[in-house]
């Protein structure tokens, strides 16, 4: 069975993106930063070779609904050629897209995580979308973290990890990875 984890760029003060989310902006005011490790021209062998080990590791998706909303234009598809959970308080029909089908789960994130797993045919669920991550980590339905920690500082923004509602939450680092511009940390959630 595939592990539910989330992969997510931070910077160093725990922004994964940027203030004024928006359509038009998804990252943010100066969040693409946080990204460019992945998408720059000059990417670094460590960075190529992290990236390189994600793909096809990725059996179904879980997002939140603002994640979606912001997403959609920039992904024209789903995040990732797979099913994508979509937790949300709106009801809404399947929508195929060309890589995969956004499905809309409106009776909460233990629904989607159970049905992204169904789908994934024993690959990973990745989780995409600070609200959600929170959600799956208080209710500990997320496994493991893959945290990209880019050296970054933005001051603002959507913090990844606010809002825990004073849980303690224990994590077990279980590799490390630098590169000139981001340190992969991946660490598994205790519980």
């Amino acid at each position: 069975m595939g592990t539910v984890l989330v992969n997510v760029s931070i910077s160093l003060d725990g922004f994964l993106a940027g203030p004024n989310v928006s359509v038009e902006n998804p990252m943010g005011e100066g969040g693409h930063r946080v990204h460019d490790w992945m998408f720059g021209d000059a990417q670094d062998e460590v960075d190529a070779s992290v990236l390189k080990a994600m793909e096809g590791t990725v059996g179904a998706a879980v997002v939140g609904r603002r994640t979606f909303d912001v997403g959609r234009g920039p992904w024209g598809d789903t995040p990732y050629p797979a099913p994508t959970f979509v937790v949300t308080h709106r009801a809404h029909d399947d929508l195929p897209m060309k890589s995969g089908t956004f499905h809309f789960v409106t009776d909460g994130p233990a629904s989607a995580v159970r049905q992204a797993k169904a789908a994934a045919g024993g690959k990973d669920v990745t989780v995409l979308g600070a609200d959600i991550t929170r959600q799956l980590l208080r209710a500990g339905l997320l496994d493991e973290m893959y945290v990209h920690l880019v050296p970054v500082l933005l001051g603002t923004g959507v913090l990844l990890f606010e809002h825990l509602g004073g849980e303690h939450i224990e994590l077990e680092q279980v590799s490390t990875v630098a590169s000139a511009d981001v340190t992969h940390v991946r660490y598994r959630v205790l519980k």
